[in-house]
């Protein structure tokens, strides 16, 4: 090996060795301005998303943005919508779980349609003595039969045959007394609520009732129904 080489080699790495390195506040200071950047951005989909009314994506931008800029100019802007956006999100999610609970129903029938709106209670109940059952609420709307509002047992049966009253509690109110009726069918294990309108009207201000009745069973048994989500539209002739 040439006797100069490892000399050069050395004179090279002196002269790199005395090139100064970055200036550690320049590179923080780069850094910071690329962070209030990205937290920007964050912030503007946040601002888009509350615009549209999208609560629940709004709050997701904001999450990402608190968790990865908590410091950031952005993030101190949007505080206060991000704190609403938090709530928000969970009514909305909350009006979605609801409103997932009604089943409507549309069909032909004799002199037009008929159009259904049911939801399940709550919880099951032990309805004839054996065991947890299904207990539905169900709107109709018949071009025949007309406007009908009752409760249908999966098993068991009611005690209402001839007539009867219901306790009906809506929210937080005392209950009240209500006239309903079972019919001699054997179609279904079907109650009527025989003042359908106002059962509809209460349905439609309130976010749960609950509906108590005798059953054959022996005693009385209660149905809870949370229907806050109801979508009146589906049923138009009951406005």
């Amino acid at each position: 090996m040439n006797a100069k080489f490892p000399l050069l080699i050395a004179a090279a790495l002196a002269v790199g060795a005395c090139q100064p390195g970055p200036d550690p506040k320049a590179v923080a200071a780069a850094q910071a301005a690329a962070d209030e950047k990205a937290a920007s951005d964050m912030a503007k989909s946040f601002d888009e998303a509350v615009a549209l009314g999208k609560w629940d994506v709004a709050r997701a931008h904001g999450d990402i943005l608190n968790a990865k800029y908590p410091k950031s100019q952005a993030a101190a802007r949007i505080h206060e919508q991000y704190e609403k956006a938090k709530v928000e999100a969970v009514n909305t999610l909350e009006a979605r779980r609801l409103a997932a609970l009604w089943t409507y129903q549309s069909q032909p029938a004799k002199g037009g349609e008929q159009r259904s709106a049911a939801l399940y209670a709550k919880e099951y109940l032990d309805t004839d003595g054996g065991g947890p059952h299904e207990v539905r609420l169900i709107f109709r709307d018949h071009p025949e039969w007309g406007r009908t509002s009752y409760l249908v047992l999966q098993a068991g049966d009611f005690d209402c045959y001839g007539g009867c009253k219901v306790k009906l509690k809506v929210d937080d109110a005392a209950p009240k007394p209500v006239a309903a009726s079972r019919p001699k069918t054997d179609e279904a294990i079907a109650m009527f609520i025989e003042d359908e309108r106002m059962l509809w009207r209460t349905v439609r201000g309130a976010r749960t009732i609950a509906i108590e009745f005798p059953v054959k069973a022996g005693g009385t048994r209660t149905a809870v129904f949370e229907v806050g989500g109801l979508d009146a539209d589906k049923l138009p002739g009951w406005k």
